[in-house]
């Protein structure tokens, strides 16, 4: 083992419901417009010819039920509550049939977002990194393991920002269901165990500010919970 100049970034670990053990996280993908409805409040179309994906870095995890400042450079700092995939195998230019022996679990998560960030991205026709790529703002909740949830499809999505309702969906309402994401992915990199995917978001997105508790919930799994406290 060489010596190190500075200490190795943090391992990123989620809890597991039900067991002791922890997951790894390796990299984070995340689904654009996969909700009709929440691409049509942002102005956009979804574009139904096959998903697409930015990401953000391990290191922007954070786990539910902590307290975090509201992020610098930003005004307009937006929930979305979302699906997450946990892998727990291999999956590489894998058939849609197959797709889902990838899985390993799933869980709530919180894809928070600079909104004016990612609008000065859009409107300069750049990459979305300074709106999406946000530390603390891959807020992940437990995994459920994929044989204690069952099917996925009727479960409802919901999200509320200190106890009031904010998003109300189902996961039906999904464009890209999660063996289809699975399998297109993996046409572009080498999917393993330790990589989540989140899913996207339905319609409801909005702002937070410091002093809002962010609450979300999927039918099945365990809920996600933010704190957003003054900026630092």
């Amino acid at each position: 083992m060489p010596s190190l100049k500075f200490p190795a970034p943090k391992l990123q670990l989620l809890p597991i419901v039900g067991d002791a053990d922890m997951y790894p996280v390796s990299r984070i993908f995340c689904v654009g417009r996969n909700y009709v409805a929440h691409a049509e409040e942002m102005g956009n179309k979804v574009d139904r010819d096959a998903p697409w994906y930015f990401t953000k870095s391990a290191q922007a995890l954070c786990q539910s039920d902590e307290t975090v400042p509201y992020p610098a450079g930003t005004t307009n700092y937006h929930h979305e509550m979302e699906l997450v995939i946990a892998l727990g195998k291999p999956a590489f230019r894998v058939e849609r049939g197959r797709a889902m022996e990838a899985v390993f679990g799933y869980a709530c998560g919180l894809d928070m977002t600079r909104r004016d960030r990612q609008q000065d991205g859009k409107d300069a026709r750049r990459p979305w990194s300074l709106g999406k790529d946000v530390e603390n703002g891959a807020v992940v909740g437990a995994i459920t393991p994929k044989l204690d949830i069952g099917p996925l499809g009727p479960q409802r999505i919901a999200l509320q920002v200190n106890a009031e309702p904010r998003q109300d969906a189902s996961l039906s309402d999904m464009v890209w269901a999660v063996d289809e994401i699975i399998s297109h992915l993996s046409q572009y990199y080498h999917l393993n165990a330790g990589d989540l995917i989140m899913t996207g978001t339905p319609a409801g997105v909005g702002p937070v500010v410091a002093g809002d508790v962010i609450t979300g919930q999927i039918d099945g799994l365990a809920p996600v919970s933010h704190r957003i406290s003054d900026p630092e």
